[in-house]
């Protein structure tokens, strides 16, 4: 779907070079991209002051406490973004491995040195007050080292078993890591979705992917009816616990099921343009209104226009990211943009599925709103691999031009 058949090699076959103008509708301009990442990273420290004052002012008596954190991260990650977007991006094919290494010593540090926060163990302490998730290092080492094998493999050899399987054994062995060390289910599939992604977009038989959809339904359908039978809480453990709160959330409205209901009251209460910024009753009450309920508070407060206009900046990003992608000059810059697609589309539809309860909750942040320092730091070191892919492309256009005019 994107790499070598690109609009860059197109234009290589005309006679005419591209103008400026030509380069820009083709998609090769990153400023709106860029425009589009800022705007969101704005909006985001926004809403999360809005919605963590009072969380602040009560549990650590300053009401911009989360704010000032948040916005430090931001300003790191957007040097990391700058500094990673003027790297030759095919110099992390030689980083993917030392990087999945990297991930996965994190991971298991978790086991000694990890620290608990609300009953999970997924943080790492580098200092006092700084902290890391190692799932978050792992999705971007999974999609630089999931192109990398994709590479080497080549589209055709995608075709068989062995070579279909192999660019999922890196993401199952962290999605397995992920699972059974920090108890993080969400992440683990969303590192299965990021490489499961790239690999549809590289492989050119759609069938087995229909069909593995398909058996990925009939299987949660098939989980679903058994827990809904069982319906027994106690004896099915958290998740399956989680499915008959996402059934029937009133019916656990004193305990599980309570988060979900003040989102659900929160989204409510919002109307169409909402009680303005700031005026939130439902933060006072819902758990984690800063983190994976913010959307939430976003709609109580901005309404149905807000929660669309956020959709809508997503949707904006997720296109300038195809656009980037059918222009790369290679597969294997085609496919880092793959994969930072398939992150952030996924990890967004997720948080908003589930704060409107239209899945059982899995505890996953909204991307560039939600607070949390290594999760905004490592997006956005995602956000430099792809303007790094524009980049080349921009650059090979304008070689070609030159050409062109000494000819």
């Amino acid at each position: 779907m994107f790499g070598k058949k690109s609009n860059t090699t197109k234009n290589r076959k005309s006679k005419k070079a591209p103008s400026a103008l030509a380069r820009k509708k083709s998609g090769l301009n990153d400023y709106s991209l860029l425009f589009i990442v800022l705007v969101l990273l704005a909006f985001g420290l926004v809403l999360l002051y809005s919605t963590s004052s009072y969380i602040g002012a009560v549990e650590q008596n300053d009401s911009a406490y989360y704010l000032k954190r948040q916005l430090v991260f931001t300003v790191l990650g957007l040097g990391l973004m700058a500094l990673i977007s003027i790297i030759p991006y095919r110099w992390w094919r030689y980083l993917s491995i030392p990087g999945f290494l990297g991930a996965v010593g994190l991971i298991i540090l978790v086991i000694p040195y990890g620290r608990e926060v609300n009953g999970a163990k997924r943080w790492l302490d580098l200092a006092p007050g700084v902290s890391i998730q190692p799932s978050e290092m792992a999705k971007v080492a999974i999609i630089v080292l999931t192109a990398f094998i994709i590479e080497l493999i080549g589209r055709r050899r995608l075709q068989t078993v062995w070579g279909f399987l192999l660019p999922m054994v890196p993401s199952g062995i962290i999605a397995v890591m992920l699972w059974k060390i920090t108890n993080n289910m969400s992440s683990a599939l969303i590192i299965l979705a990021i490489s499961f992604g790239m690999l549809f977009v590289a492989c050119p038989d759609y069938k087995r992917f229909i069909a593995l959809a398909a058996m990925g339904v009939a299987g949660c359908i098939g989980l679903v009816t058994y827990i809904v039978r069982t319906a027994d809480q106690n004896n099915m453990g958290f998740r399956g616990g989680r499915v008959l709160v996402w059934l029937d959330p009133q019916a656990y409205a004193d305990d599980t099921g309570y988060q979900t209901l003040q989102a659900l009251y929160a989204i409510g209460s919002g109307g169409i343009f909402g009680k303005g910024l700031g005026q939130s009753m439902q933060k006072i009450v819902v758990p984690e209104a800063q983190n994976d309920m913010i959307f939430s508070i976003i709609c109580e407060e901005l309404g149905l226009f807000g929660a669309i206009s956020i959709m809508v900046l997503f949707v904006l990003l997720i296109w300038r990211f195809i656009l980037v992608a059918g222009n790369a000059v290679d597969l294997y810059g085609a496919l880092i943009v793959t994969g930072v697609i398939t992150h952030i589309s996924v990890q967004s539809v997720l948080n908003i599925a589930v704060v409107t309860n239209t899945i059982p909750n899995t505890g996953v942040t909204l991307p560039f709103i939600s607070y949390g320092g290594s999760s905004l730091f490592f997006l956005l070191a995602e956000i430099g691999m792809v303007m790094g892919v524009s980049r080349k492309s921009i650059k090979a256009e304008e070689e070609y031009a030159q050409q062109m005019k000494g000819s």
